[in-house]
This record gives C-alpha cells, sequence and structure tokens, in this order.
C-alpha cells in the first residue's frame, strides 16, 4: 500500500496575527469599553470597506509619504483592472463615505470606526502588518472646542481603562500659507546644513521637509531642534483657534505639552495636531495620534468642510492593559450541562435552551473523538471553564424531573449541591446569583431577561 505523505503545514502571513481565544476577554473588554465612551459623547458608528481604490490614499494621504510610497498593499483587480489597495488607515474612507452618501446635509456628524488596517512595514512589538484601529471623526465643526472634546474623550477612555502614564502632547501647524512660508524657510534653513541630513533626510528635503523634524536620528537631534518653528508663523485666525484648545482643556484640568516639533506627514492636516504618548511601550511609544484636516473633504471633490479626528493603535493600548491590569480573564459560560444517556441527553438540550431563554450562558458538553465521558471527566470540563455551577442529567434525574445542580466556586463544600425541579433551575440559579451580587454576570441586566416561550 502506498504510503500518505504528510501535508507540509501552513503558517499564517508574518505581521498578520490570530486573535486567540485566551485573548478574547482582553478585547472584549477593550471595544466594550471603547463603545461606552463614545456613545456617551454621541458618536455614531461607521463601517467601511477594508478595499478602497488606490488613488483615494495616494490622493489624501500624498503621494511622497512613506505609507503611499512603500508601505500600502495595492493590487490590480483581475476581472477589470481596477487598482485597489488595503486601506492603511480609515479617515479617506470615512471622508469618502461622507462625501458618497452626502452625510452632513443636514449637518455636522461625529462617527467612529474600528478594524483592521495594513501596511507592509517590517514587523515588531506594537506594530503589524495588519493591525487594528479605532478611530473618531467630527466632520462639519470648525471651532477649538470640537478639538478639545476629542481629546478629552480619549482621556475618559484612558481613565475607564484604568491606564495611567499617557501624556498628551499638542501643537498647531497652522493652514496652507502658513505651512508655506514656513516650508520656504525650513528648506533653505536645511540647505545650509545639507551635509549634516542623513539619506532620509536628503531625500525629503524638497518633497516633504516637515517630516525632517520628526526624525529619529540622534545626530540630527540639535539641527532639527534649532530649524525655524512652525508655530512661529500662525496668523491671527490660527493662533486664536489654538489658543482656544489650550483654554478649554485646561478649564477641564487636562494636563498637556506644547511640541512645536509635533508634525504630520499627510498632506491633508491644518492647524491643531495631538499625540498621546507613554513610556511603557519602548520605542513604540504613541498610542493615539490625531488633528485636524479641514482641507481633505475638498481634496475629494466636496465643498469646503471642516474636519477633526484621532486614531488610536489597539494592540499598542492592549500592551499597556496587560501591563496595568494583569490577567483580564472570563469564564467561558455560567452553566456547564453534565449529562449521561441518551434520554438526560434529550433533557439536557431543552434545559440548556430554557436557561438561555433566562440570559445565562450555557456550554453544553457534547461528544469528544473519545465519546461522551464519564461524570468524572465531564466534571473536569466543567470545572475547568470557569463556570459557576455545574448542572448534572442522569438517569434519576430525568426520572424524577429534577436536575442537580453543583456550586463550583462556593468555598463551602458541604452545602455545594443540591436537587431543583427541571421548571425552577432557571429561577434558582438567577436568585442565586442576584444574592452574590454577581449582577452582570450572563448577562442579567436589566431588560434583559427574557422568558422561554
Amino acid at each position: 500500500m502506498a504510503e500518505t505523505k504528510k501535508s507540509e503545514k501552513i503558517l499564517g502571513v508574518k505581521g498578520m496575527n490570530d486573535i486567540l481565544p485566551e485573548d478574547a476577554p482582553l478585547w472584549e473588554l477593550f471595544e466594550n469599553t471603547v463603545q461606552s465612551v463614545l456613545r456617551s459623547y454621541g458618536y455614531q458608528q461607521i463601517r467601511t470597506p477594508i478595499v478602497e481604490p488606490t488613488p483615494l490614499f495616494a490622493r489624501g494621504l500624498g503621494t511622497v509619504t512613506d505609507i503611499v510610497e512603500k508601505e500600502m498593499y495595492s493590487f490590480t483587480d483581475s476581472m477589470n483592472g481596477d487598482e485597489l489597495t488595503l486601506r492603511p488607515e480609515c479617515t479617506a474612507g470615512v471622508v469618502r463615505s461622507v462625501l458618497e452618501h452626502n452625510l452632513t446635509y443636514d449637518g455636522p456628524k461625529r462617527l467612529w470606526y474600528e478594524g483592521p488596517m495594513f501596511r507592509h512595514e517590517r514587523p515588531q512589538r506594537g506594530r503589524y502588518r495588519q493591525f487594528h484601529q479605532v478611530g473618531a471623526e467630527a466632520v462639519g465643526f470648525a471651532g477649538p472646542d470640537i478639538d478639545a472634546e476629542l481629546i478629552m474623550l480619549c482621556q475618559r477612555l484612558w481613565d475607564d481603562l484604568g491606564l495611567s502614564g499617557i501624556r498628551l502632547e499638542i501643537n498647531s501647524i497652522g493652514d496652507a500659507q502658513e505651512r508655506h512660508a514656513h516650508r520656504v524657510d525650513l528648506i533653505a534653513y536645511f540647505e545650509q546644513h545639507k551635509d549634516q541630513l542623513d539619506a532620509d533626510a536628503q531625500r525629503r528635503l524638497h518633497s516633504n521637509p516637515l517630516r525632517i523634524l520628526d526624525t529619529k536620528n540622534p545626530t540630527m537631534q540639535e539641527l532639527v531642534n534649532n530649524a525655524p518653528q512652525l508655530i512661529e508663523y500662525l496668523g491671527e485666525e490660527s493662533r486664536a483657534h489654538f489658543e482656544g484648545v489650550q483654554r478649554l482643556l485646561k478649564h477641564n484640568n487636562i494636563p498637556f505639552t506644547i511640541n512645536p516639533r509635533l508634525v504630520r506627514g499627510m498632506d491633508y492636516y491644518n492647524r491643531t495636531v495631538f499625540e498621546w504618548i507613554t513610556d511603557q511601550l519602548g520605542s513604540q511609544g504613541t498610542v493615539c495620534g490625531g488633528g485636524r484636516y479641514d482641507p481633505l473633504v475638498e481634496i475629494f471633490g466636496g465643498k469646503p468642510t471642516p474636519a477633526v479626528g484621532f486614531a488610536m493603535g489597539v494592540e499598542r493600548l492592549l500592551e499597556l492593559m496587560k501591563a496595568t491590569s494583569g490577567d483580564v480573564s472570563r469564564s467561558q459560560c455560567d452553566v456547564y450541562l453534565v449529562h449521561q444517556g441518551e434520554a438526560a441527553q434529550l433533557q439536557s438540550f431543552t434545559l440548556g435552551e430554557r436557561l438561555r431563554d433566562a440570559g445565562l450562558d450555557v456550554v453544553l458538553h457534547c461528544a469528544s473523538a473519545g465519546g461522551a465521558g464519564s461524570f468524572k471527566s465531564q466534571m473536569k470540563r466543567a470545572d475547568a471553564s470557569g463556570a459557576a455551577y455545574a448542572i448534572i442529567l442522569g438517569e434519576d434525574e430525568v426520572a424524577n424531573g429534577t436536575a442537580t445542580i453543583k456550586y463550583l466556586r462556593d468555598a463551602d463544600a458541604s452545602d455545594n449541591q443540591r436537587s431543583v425541579a427541571l421548571e425552577l433551575v432557571a429561577d434558582h440559579l438567577i436568585d442565586h446569583m442576584t444574592a452574590d451580587g454577581d449582577h452582570d454576570h450572563g448577562h442579567l441586566h436589566a431588560g434583559q431577561i427574557h422568558t422561554h416561550h
């Protein structure tokens, strides 16, 4: 007989990571907190496609940015020849959607999104080829008040997640004519010191000189520190806007530092820019960045429309949460149903549905490769699930119309199980959980308990 050749194992793409069940509770905690905070400020969720037309990013981000030049996953659609790209960020897609569906026809919109983004760069801690972002975009608001609101929203999120050690840096990069005047002087300054520029800075000198200010090269820091500062070129309106943001932040006790070197490589940013930074993640210290991008809607073919937003890296914030919160494990279920025999199995399915109708999370023991398993092996599974209760159905229980409830987490082992009539099991468990003060367990929130019909 011919020997069957073992297939070679296929691994995932480097830098595109699985989120495993053991990681899910931390993700759920983060996502639920984000949704709650954003909802409390009146932001509505928008979901845009992962794939967008390549020109959307080339026009919005600027063709000379690192993202467009080196990092985008772009391809030609084999069916119709369209040039498409896996989104490297979401602001451009949100603005495209706002314009396409005329979302601001009845007034400004507060929007938020979450999901995967894609950039082809060297994977490292907190920096992946598929990574996740949460972002907010406020479209149609012109004043400094919305800039301050977005920053305060972030502060509330850090507080609700229990995170500390995240500091705020802000700056203003002014309007187009102010940036142009600064750019002329900046290029002239760097040309006088061209011999001190590294290869990357020389490449950017005429195409995107602002990015030179953001260099991480230690040998260029003194040169950058002495360069003309954009904040010195601000006109009256830009300066008043920036002062308005600062005034609101101070009034609401949000500490910040003005960083005159904080700039943006994307062409569409103007006026307020901000970053939330931590020292707890090594070189990948920025966990959230944002700012105003009033020109973008017009760049995409719409009427002049002010807008401001932010994006935060989910994986980096989860790293911080792990360091701060430790283990954020969650039990797999409230109830684990153990059964033996065909009649008990049938009854356990019916009981399981009744308990789910009551708002409980229930895992029903099902046969594995080794069969259904003994009561002892099933009870081991029940304990490992983290369930508060095991419900046991055997021949005696089926004959008597009862179920045995075992309290897996009760300290008093002498009184940790009892027999209850089948029709009373749900009420008994809910009463027991309420008495223990476990109101949130099993989704038993007010208005969410529904009855079996």
